[in-house]
């Protein structure tokens, strides 16, 4: 009977406390805002998920992921931002301006992290880069050398170039600031800027068609939610029009003839670290948002032979990766 009651005591005194703990694992619930879909988004959204596994995040056990996608739809954001705001989520990760924006008008208090966004600072979102402040934190790609770096690669891959397309979301305040940022360094290389507009993946075919009509040399692609989505369309016309491109190196992956920028996938693994940090207590305010530090420049040697274009061997032996 002495045994049985110390077995009885042993388990009261360990075990018990053992599976109080166990209950009481907080379940995190994640708010993830799409622009684009989630087939278009599946690399980046995995990028996220790997991250957080490998800071011991796990979907089903300590984490919950809530998805809302716009489809490209910008006007549905800030309903979708709502709806994630009444799940009453810990975090909430979007990327680019209108995502980012609609989450802000949504909630003033419950952590936004961006994966990725353009001019935070001019476009209002946050106080400044060092500083944040307010309830939103992360990373930005929008350095005013990237824009001005792809125009310079245009003219050194194709020197007679002079007139180049750039497209644009227009929903989108990031891509139409990102266009002004460019006008210098056209002026500086005596090319001649023209912008055009797509809203819709439908609307670039007729897009392209306009480029056609004004006779562009070649074409600069933004980055933007919807146009990031729709690489590979855009890679084809810009092929099937038979224009020198450049954008991402998404876009060159795709079939752009010159990509040099940041790898979007890694944003979004890097994102992860600011929702480990918030759930863990630190506030937006207090952590500073990311600049990149590493760009790559991709070369699409196969695109350029379709084009019948001979690139410079000076930008071969600069580029990071070359696509035969």
């Amino acid at each position: 009977m002495r045994l049985i009651g110390l077995a009885v005591i042993f388990a009261i005194c360990v075990l018990a406390p053992l599976a109080a703990g166990a209950q009481s694992t907080k379940v995190y619930r994640i708010g993830f805002l799409g622009a684009a879909s989630a087939s278009t988004s599946a690399a980046r959204v995995e990028a996220l998920r790997a991250g957080l596994r490998d800071l011991g995040y796990v979907e089903g056990k300590n984490i919950v992921i809530e998805y809302r996608w716009a489809e490209g739809k910008y006007d549905r954001l800030p309903v979708l931002a709502a709806e994630l705001v009444r799940l009453k989520v810990d975090v909430l990760v979007t990327a680019g301006t209108p995502g980012i924006s609609a989450a802000k008008q949504a909630t003033p208090t419950i952590p936004i992290v961006m994966a990725g966004s353009g001019d935070a600072v001019a476009t209002g979102l946050v106080a400044s880069l060092a500083r944040p402040g307010g309830n939103i934190t992360g990373l930005t790609d929008a350095v005013p050398e990237l824009r001005a770096k792809w125009l310079e690669l245009l003219k050194e891959a194709v020197p007679r170039t002079e007139r180049v397309a750039v497209l644009v979301n227009p929903d989108n305040p990031g891509t139409v600031l990102g266009f002004r940022a460019m006008e210098t360094t056209a002026r500086s290389l005596r090319v001649e800027l023209h912008q055009f507009e797509a809203r819709r993946p439908h609307e670039l075919e007729d897009t392209f068609a306009a480029m056609a009509r004004s006779r562009v040399d070649a074409i600069v692609v933004n980055t933007d939610s919807v146009l990031n989505t729709n690489v590979r369309t855009i890679a084809d016309l810009a092929v099937k029009r038979r224009l020198l491109a450049a954008g991402s190196t998404e876009f060159a992956d795709a079939g752009g003839t010159i990509g040099y920028g940041v790898a979007f996938s890694d944003n979004y693994r890097r994102a992860a670290s600011f929702v480990d940090k918030i759930l863990r207590g630190r506030k937006p305010a207090e952590l500073p948002v990311e600049q990149p530090t590493k760009f790559e420049l991709v070369i699409n040697m196969k695109t350029a032979k379709t084009l019948g274009l001979t690139i410079p061997q000076t930008l071969l032996l600069r580029a990071d990766q070359v696509i035969e």
